[in-house]
This record gives structure tokens, sequence and C-alpha cells, in this order.
């Protein structure tokens, strides 16, 4: 039996009608007819027509696991993704290594130290010299006087304001078996697709627009840069985040 006989017979064993079906997964008759019968080309695509079918299994009373698992079988299951690309950040981290300073810089240092060291001393030697000759002609019981220049206090750097954050951070619990799919917006690149099972989270940071996908919304607890997002609707919904603006 069919993918769409099988809800066929369940709606009908069950005594409802597709327009009742309709009311209850907001999903259009002639889509509905169109499952039944086995054509799904008005759902729009493959991720539409596996939420359609869960959301129509929910309204007849079957477990959908079992027909979603059919339907890809016809149609070809979503692509696969490795732990290593879930949890992979999209743009590398770049970690800067404290290089200590090399021998020759330190020694050149150093001799610099020592030679304005000697210098200061070499001019200060021949300023006393010269004022104390100075002062032994004129007034032999004269005391040359030193003065301290005064420095002025260091003045500290105006403190920094702290970096605005340009990252977008999307944290998903899963309440109910969800399937999701997470691309970048701009490039169309696939960051993350597959079902997230009850219990389970998944949490990724970018730095551009992404867009989310989710087939079954109400079983999913979502935030986005530490806020709460509705998540409500009862069909498949698209939804697009970006970084805060700077």
């Amino acid at each position: 039996m069919s993918i769409g006989e099988t809800l066929a017979e369940a709606r009908r064993q069950a005594g409802l009608t597709i327009t009742q079906v309709s009311e209850r997964t907001r999903i259009r008759e002639s889509i509905i007819r169109g499952i039944e019968q086995g054509d799904f080309s008005a759902c729009g695509g493959d991720f539409y027509a596996r939420g359609h079918i869960r959301s129509i299994a929910g309204a007849v009373g079957l477990d959908s696991v079992s027909l979603i698992k059919e339907y890809d079988t016809e149609h070809g299951t979503p692509g696969s993704i490795s732990a290593a690309d879930v949890f992979e950040p999209s743009t590398p981290i770049k970690i800067r290594e404290r290089r200590s300073p090399s021998l020759s810089m330190i020694v050149i240092v150093v001799l610099l130290g020592i030679i304005g060291y000697a210098g200061y001393h070499l001019v200060s030697s021949h300023h006393h010299k010269s004022t104390d000759t100075a002062a032994g002609i004129a007034t032999p019981a004269a005391t040359t006087l030193r003065t301290t220049p005064k420095t002025s206090p260091t003045q500290s750097a105006p403190p920094t304001a702290p970096p605005v954050p340009d990252d977008v951070v999307i944290k998903l619990t899963a309440t109910a078996e969800c399937w999701v799919a997470l691309t970048n917006t701009s490039t169309g690149q696939l960051v993350f697709q597959g079902d997230i099972y009850p219990g389970s989270s998944q949490s990724w940071t970018e730095k551009q627009e992404v867009t989310l996908s989710l087939g079954n919304p109400p079983g999913v607890v979502l935030s986005v840069n530490g806020k709460h997002v509705s998540t409500k609707s009862a069909v498949p919904e698209e939804l697009k985040f970006g970084p805060p603006a700077s």
C-alpha cells in the first residue's frame, strides 16, 4: 500500500473528510487529495512534502516515522552530514600565538641601554667640569645647585568600549521529532540538515545571515542571541536570522 493510500485509509477509518483534515493541518485540500493519490508535486519540494506527511499522519492517528522512511526510499533521503560538520564552525577561528622575543633582539636592547647610559654620564661629567671651572674663577665659595626637572604624571589612556558582537548564535532544543535544515542565505551552502529527536539540542554560531527550516515548528524550543523565538506554526516554516547591526 502506498503512502497516499495508507493516509487515505486511515482518514476514512478515523471518520474524517478531506476538509476536516485540511482544517486541522492548515494544508490546502488540493494538496491533501494529491498526496492521497501519490502526487507530491504540489507540495513545493521534498522538505515540505515530509512536513505535510507528518501533519496529515498526526491528524489521522498514524505514526509518521515509517511513512517518512518510505518517502525517503522512493524520493531519496536528505543529504547526510557528519558530526564533525555539525560542530565545526563555518568560519575558522584564528588563534594568534604569542611569540617570545628572540635572543638577538634582547642583545640589541641591552647594547642600546649600555650606550645610552655611558653617553649620559660622559655628557654629565663634561658639564660638571665646565661649571666647576667657571665657578672657581668668579666666586670660589659659590656652590653649584642642581635642579630636578618636574615630570608630569603619566596620563592613562581612556577606556575603550567593549567590542560589539558580530555573530548570530542559534540554539535549538527538540521536544518532539523535527526535521531541521540550516543554510547560508547568501551562498546557499548547507550548514546542517537532519532529524533532531526529543531531548537533543543543536547550536550554531554564524557570521552571515542564515535560513532555518523547520519541519515541525511546535516541536522545538528556539533562541537566537539568547532571546526566545516563537515557533508555534502548525506547518513547516522558514526563518531568517542575521548578525546584529553594528
